[in-house]
């Protein structure tokens, strides 16, 4: 299996800007590490679509993963406690 590679969605940049910056590096270490392992330790599969969580301390990342292109979409990043609203 090859490597794959990550996109953003356009309002990713917005959801960092609201970020620490030394929040946004672990997160971003968090995404690159998908590209060798879409499904890691600890994910969830989102019930209601065919999208994925991970979480990075208090904040979550969804993103979608398409196995054929080998891509995975970052959709969406944000803390925890307004994330589900």
């Amino acid at each position: 299996m090859g490597e794959y590679k990550i996109f953003f969605k356009e309002s990713i940049d917005r959801d960092l800007r609201s970020i620490p910056k030394n929040d946004v590096k672990k997160i971003l270490a968090r995404i690159e590490a998908l590209a060798k392992e879409p499904r890691p330790q600890g994910c969830e599969k989102l019930s209601s679509r065919e999208k994925y969580r991970i979480r990075q301390g208090p904040y979550r990342i969804i993103y979608s993963i398409q196995d054929q292109e080998l891509t995975v979409w970052v959709v969406k990043v944000g803390h925890r406690k307004a994330f589900y609203l």
